[in-house]
């Protein structure tokens, strides 16, 4: 194959690869706390004979927007939105974990827990124990109390290194830097924030990456073709 076939093949690669990034922003636009995804493409260049160069693109990082996402008023009791920069803290299987997807639910133990089934975090790193049939209230620092009383304070933090923040199961993520006490968050009950995807900007993008894709396809075939023709014309 080619050069040209090459860089083709690179290129539609990475099309494909945004296409379903872009596909899953649209399916998760709806989604409590989803933070839309890009793809970044980096360009990988190779000298080649007579001073000449090779230019191939691919895309092969993936990028998180990571801004606020609208807020919608529920008036459910366990229903937290975080206003600012900050996560709540969640245990998993796996280890703790930071979320923006503040829709909870007290568990048949009385833990606070996500719709997964997973353990709120305090600000100390323990669990949330909600007293049954107490009414809970939640201020703007995280303290939560039943019935006038102090129960603790929800665990609100930020990564120390965004760039080291890796997503995982949608609206969950995992930092290998660690992370601080977010001080400028703050936390409103009977809310949750939305998605922060843009649904009309994605299927516009979508609609590129279709045409771009089609238009790689339509060369790789000419291309195809052209060299077809040159052996068959060789061979007579």
């Amino acid at each position: 194959m080619e050069n040209a076939g090459y860089t083709t093949l690179s290129r539609q690669s990475g099309l494909a690869r945004e296409m379903q990034i872009v596909a899953n922003n649209i399916a998760n636009s709806a989604t409590t706390g989803f933070r839309a995804e890009g793809l970044i493409f980096s360009e990988y260049v190779k000298p080649v004979d007579r001073g000449a160069s090779l230019s191939m693109g691919q895309g092969n990082v993936r990028n998180t927007s990571f801004e606020q996402g609208a807020l919608t008023q529920t008036g459910g009791t366990f229903d937290f939105a975080i206003e600012g920069d900050g996560y709540f803290l969640i245990q998993t299987p796996s280890g703790e974990r930071l979320t923006r997807a503040g829709a909870f639910s007290p568990s048949a133990e009385g833990d606070l827990v996500t719709y997964d089934g997973f353990r709120v975090l305090d600000a100390g790193g323990a669990p949330i124990f909600v007293p049954p049939g107490a009414n809970i209230a939640v201020s703007g620092d995280g303290t939560l109390s039943a019935d006038g009383a102090p129960l603790g304070q929800v665990g609100l933090v930020r990564p120390i290194d965004v760039s080291d923040m890796v997503r995982e199961d949608g609206v969950m993520f995992r930092t290998d830097a660690g992370y601080e006490p977010s001080e400028n968050a703050r936390v409103l009950q009977g809310f949750v924030e939305n998605s922060n995807v843009n649904s009309v900007s994605q299927l516009a993008r979508m609609i590129e990456v279709q045409r771009a894709y089609e238009l790689g396809q339509s060369f790789l075939e000419s291309e195809d073709e052209r060299v077809r023709a040159a052996l068959k014309a060789l061979n007579t």
